[in-house]
């Protein structure tokens, strides 16, 4: 697919568009948000007011893009009617070429494959021994992903057994397979429009991931729901992340499951975790260690907390727990 080279609006049309002039003069925009407290006396509501950063399109890698951001009314899943970017991605990261992902050969070492993580707080890298090593791992001996006669590793290297492999019900003839797709078979991305509310809305009660996308990494990729791994290991496949935890199937294209560092682009000055992308309800993501290699320790259930620079935003999990955050803190557009 081709990338465009995509200016976006100036700072002050986006703002006039989105919130009016008088808006662009303030200050940074305030949000309402409600806390509950459990005490011995039973549950209180406090209400405090936090102020909120607004997404900043200018963010955004500028070749992750294949069109100008733009500015539209929406309805968000609390009922309200905001303003909203609409951002269309790439699909492909701009910021480095997408990696390995399976190993060919049980002699395999880690320069030759990409890793795999399935929630269990590991990360694998897929060497030759990992692939040996897989009935041990899962405890079943049904797990066979290379031929004994030439250690050669069965791997989906081509669109048809991608197609067949890469989806929720594996033909049996591409089980015990290290699943594993080109970006040419999608020509280069799949481009997605998203729409994020450009002043995030911080709701009462917290909204379930579930199985629809997190929100979007600003270089360009979909950052994506916990990868179905119970699915995966139930086909005897290891559906390989590259180095960056990405991999991609003929739907979503390229797309993250988890924060390897490589779309953490946004640095930040006062030695905070960079920020790598935005959640869908327009609070930002930020990387789980700051400078010091330190993790919050004040993060909610959603895996945010606020800080006097960035407001309320989240810092992604690390990538062996295969997600990005616990939950939506705000309202996301329908």
């Amino acid at each position: 697919m081709r990338k465009l080279n995509a200016p976006i609006l100036a700072p002050l049309t986006v703002c006039i568009l989105a919130l009016g002039l008088a808006a662009c003069n303030g200050s940074d925009a305030e949000n309402t948000v409600v806390t509950e407290t459990t005490t011995d006396e039973g549950t209180t509501t406090d209400t405090s007011t936090d102020f909120v950063v607004e997404v900043d399109p200018f963010n955004f890698e500028s070749d992750a893009l294949i069109s100008s951001i733009t500015t539209q009314t929406c309805t968000l899943n609390n009922g309200d009617e905001a303003s909203c970017y609409k951002i269309d991605i790439a699909g492909a990261p701009s910021n480095y070429e997408i990696g390995v992902f399976c190993p060919r050969n049980i002699t395999s070492t880690a320069d030759e494959a990409g890793i795999w993580f399935d929630g269990t707080g590991e990360v694998y890298d897929i060497t030759g021994d990992f692939i040996l090593n897989l009935p041990t791992l899962y405890n079943d001996s049904h797990w066979q992903l290379y031929d004994e006669g030439t250690g050669l590793v069965n791997v989906t290297d081509t669109q048809e057994s991608c197609d067949g492999a890469a989806r929720p019900n594996v033909e049996e003839q591409y089980q015990n397979h290290c699943v594993e797709c080109s970006i040419d078979y999608v020509d280069g991305g799949i481009s997605e429009s998203f729409l994020i509310p450009i002043t995030p809305v911080a709701t009462t009660q917290n909204s379930s991931i579930g199985n629809a996308n997190v929100g979007v990494a600003l270089n360009g990729v979909v950052l994506a729901a916990p990868a179905p791994v119970e699915a995966i290991l139930g086909a005897y496949t290891i559906a390989a992340f590259d180095d960056c935890a990405g991999h991609i199937n003929l739907v979503a294209g390229y797309h993250y499951h988890g924060e390897a560092g490589c779309s953490q682009t946004q640095i930040q000055s006062d030695g905070h975790a960079a920020m790598m992308g935005y959640a869908l309800d327009g609070f930002g993501i930020f990387g789980m260690l700051n400078e010091d290699g330190l993790e919050p320790t004040d993060l909610d259930e959603c895996r945010g907390h606020t800080d006097d620079t960035r407001g309320y935003h989240y810092h992604a999990a690390d990538v062996s727990e295969n997600m990005f955050i616990g939950c939506f803190k705000g309202a996301t557009a329908r």
